[in-house]
């Protein structure tokens, strides 16, 4: 009997010693978040155009607001946008470099001819004159070149079909879902977008320094045409700096605008599309409804506090005990009235019994648009070790 009770005590000894020296409990992290927060809302009424189709953007909040239903309407010289993503996609140029260079050959003269006779916008070519990919781009987006369209369609894709091919796939791609380009420049009336499907590309197009390089020029000077001004208009003006403007017979006066506004002291890029205007100064009347929607739309962006500084995010728990989770600091994002931003706790090391006041124990991430914040979350109070006792049963 004495000796079973010995065997018992040592046995128990073991086990206690083996969960006395077991490793202090990790601790569970519980979000106390919701996945998503909103901005106030209020209602939003911007200068729509009284015929045609308009559309703004504002990237950095993630919103787009068109006129109303958009059907597909010819957009001359806006293809160009997507004619630049594609070659800029395909060819990369790297910030204060020029790009390949390309010789100009019978076909390209061809076309400037050709341009010439049916009055296209165009640009003087010459064969042999060598042009650098950045100087096509900046003829075809300055001035428009329709000509420039299709050389650089054939230097990308070997024929100007394969690349139009090219567009409609990366348009789809972009879910530009009421977008069909027939041809490189827009020129050909079955080149057809609404205006806020011509805003998915702008808006990524924007973000290639090369393109916004480009688009911001006012002139552009070339070995055989010389200098030739953009049909932009207002670039430079109350913070313009682009994009792209066009006009046809079917189209009439198109335009997309890139603003750039001071919002809650943020530079904030605002983006707006115009198509189907009529009348004299046609694309003077585009641009100015551009602007009027884009400066309007830049008042309408706030700045809203998603978390603040001290605010439970999270409840952290171990032996029994819950401490608080809190953010370090305060967020506010730029927003857009009822926008919603995504909101995820992303845990970070293992945190065990004992862990003090202070102690990081993950991120709070927002994202809202192209912003993108990361706060540290931290205990609020000690966690506790657990007692002999509680290691023991």
């Amino acid at each position: 009997m004495v000796v079973l009770v010995l065997v018992v005590i040592l046995v128990l000894a073991a086990v206690a010693l083996v969960r006395l020296e077991a490793p202090i409990p990790v601790a569970a992290v519980t979000d106390a978040m919701a996945p998503t927060a909103h901005a106030a809302s209020s209602p939003v009424v911007l200068p729509w155009p009284a015929t045609g189709e308009a559309a703004v953007a504002v990237p950095s909040v993630g919103i787009d607001v068109t006129s109303g239903p958009e059907a597909p309407v010819p957009v001359a010289s806006l293809t160009k946008m997507m004619t630049a993503y594609v070659i800029l996609h395909d060819h990369p140029i790297p910030v204060g470099q020029n790009g390949p260079s390309i010789t100009m050959g019978e076909a390209d003269v061809d076309d400037f001819e050709d341009d010439t006779v049916q009055d296209q916008a165009n640009a003087q070519v010459a064969v042999g004159e060598v042009l650098t990919e950045r100087q096509l781009l900046e003829g075809l987006l300055v001035h428009s070149a329709n000509n420039f369209a299709d050389t650089l369609a054939r230097w990308d894709a070997g024929s100007i079909a394969a690349f139009v091919a090219k567009m409609n796939s990366t348009a789809a791609q972009l879910g530009m879902d009421h977008t069909h380009y027939a041809d490189a420049s827009g020129f050909d009336p079955d080149s057809e977008s609404t205006a806020g499907d011509l805003l998915k590309v702008a808006a990524l197009a924007m973000e290639d320094p090369t393109f916004a390089d480009i688009v911001k020029m006012s002139s552009v000077t070339l070995p055989v045409a010389g200098t030739l001004s953009t049909y932009t208009p207002l670039v430079g003006f109350q913070g313009v700096i682009g994009v792209k403007s066009g006009f046809t017979t079917a189209a009439g006066g198109c335009d997309v605008m890139a603003l750039v506004r001071m919002v809650h002291g943020q530079s904030t890029l605002v983006l707006s599309a115009v198509t189907g205007q009529m009348g004299a100064n046609v694309l003077l009347n585009a641009g100015f409804i551009a602007l009027s929607l884009a400066i309007n739309a830049s008042a309408y962006v706030g700045s809203t506090s998603f978390v603040r500084a001290g605010e439970v995010v999270a409840h952290v728990s171990v032996a029994g005990h819950t401490v608080a989770a809190t953010a370090a600091r305060t967020v506010d994002l730029l927003s857009w009235p009822g926008v919603t931003t995504d909101e995820v706790l992303v845990d970070g090391k293992a945190i065990v019994a004992g862990a003090k006041r202070g102690r990081r124990i993950g991120s709070v991430v927002l994202v809202l648009g192209t912003q993108r914040v990361v706060v540290p979350v931290a205990l609020r109070g000690d966690l506790p070790k657990p007692t002999v006792l509680q290691r023991l049963f």
